[in-house]
């Protein structure tokens, strides 16, 4: 088994943790259940947030009884006072609990700090005091931010994308993370779904010995398979590496992540699915990126009225209008037949 602490703040888990944001796509009995089954499978750590519709109700309902058996964390998105303090009390609700293992500010445009006259920072040391939360976190997808958390020493956890298609900029977070002494919960850890290779993913991550990966996992079929690296964790191979590679070469440089932080488009498009159309149609069964649904999906891209607004609102800085019209020309292009490199 391999172990990961986060930082100075105690927490050691195993490196599986559980980031539920895909819960929200199931119902609650299904949720629950598969909470459940992660925790009787040896996974200890639940990642959620006040963004995420109902996940929180949904791990609430699933500890209830026994919520000191577990760590949670959430998140809020608050940028003031009174909302941060609303979220709070929400959230330990929905939890069903009395305290929070670590909350997070939730990728903010801005870093809160002291006395940087928004009171975010001080409400977090309050909350503290007040043993609502016992550790302060942040996330980010921005290198920029990330550096600024880092350097501020006023964090004691980071969640930051990192996977094997990492660039150096982003394994030097990690890095300078473990330096100050913050604990690393790493999210995007299958790129959104790009990486299709459990073994190979937590390998990779494995080698970082202050990361927490935490997979976001919505089916009993995904889940079983980290569950059955909390005893056996798989081990790098020749095969492994090879598939790390390969994996390289065609998802460098500018891809959509999928976050969703692009959105709402004003024409409706759902860009978080339909800017890496292309990618998933490489990676997984076409059928499933071709039903009915998923076409008119695909068709929304004609009423881009290129306002740039997912563009600026990109961590990445990707031309998403660009990447959208891109992967509408893949996707007609197999729709008629045609394969796509």
């Amino acid at each position: 088994m391999s172990n990961v602490t986060l930082g100075q703040t105690g927490i050691t888990v195993n490196k599986n943790g559980f980031g539920a944001l895909p819960i929200q796509r199931i119902t609650q009995e299904e949720a629950v259940n598969l909470i459940r089954m992660a925790y009787d499978g040896g996974i200890r750590f639940f990642d959620t947030a006040r963004f995420y519709t109902d996940s929180e109700v949904k791990l609430g309902i699933a500890f209830f009884g026994m919520r000191d058996k577990v760590y949670i964390a959430s998140k809020t998105a608050a940028e003031n006072v009174n909302t941060f303090w609303e979220h709070l009390n929400t959230t330990l609700e929905n939890l069903k609990t009395s305290y929070l293992d670590i909350y997070q500010f939730h990728n903010l445009p801005f870093v809160p700090v002291k006395d940087d006259g928004t009171g975010l920072y001080e409400a977090m040391l309050e909350a503290k005091q007040k043993g609502m939360i016992k550790h302060i976190g942040i996330t980010t997808h921005s290198l920029v931010r990330a550096k600024e958390i880092i350097a501020s020493g006023l964090y004691e956890t980071i969640q930051f994308p990192f996977s094997y298609l990492a660039t150096e900029k982003d394994v030097e977070i990690v890095k300078l993370a473990k330096e100050s002494g913050m604990g690393f919960i790493a999210m995007k850890a299958l790129s959104g779904g790009l990486i299709n290779n459990s073994a190979a993913a937590y390998c990779y991550l494995d080698g970082y010995d202050n990361v927490l990966p935490i997979w976001g996992v919505q089916r009993q079929s995904e889940l079983l398979e980290f569950l059955s690296y909390v005893n056996n964790p798989p081990v790098m191979t020749k095969e492994l590496e090879a598939v790390i590679e390969k994996d390289r070469k065609e998802l460098s440089g500018d891809f959509c992540r999928g976050c969703g932080y692009c959105m709402p488009c004003p024409k409706g498009i759902e860009i978080n699915n339909c800017a890496r159309m292309a990618l998933m149609l490489r990676r997984a069964p076409s059928s499933l990126q071709l039903t009915k649904e998923m076409q008119d999906k695909m068709m929304k891209i004609k009423e881009c009225i290129k306002c740039n607004k997912c563009k600026s609102k990109c961590p990445y800085g990707l031309d998403t209008p660009r990447l959208l019209s891109e992967n509408l020309q893949d996707y007609l292009e197999v729709l008629s037949g045609k394969s796509i490199n």
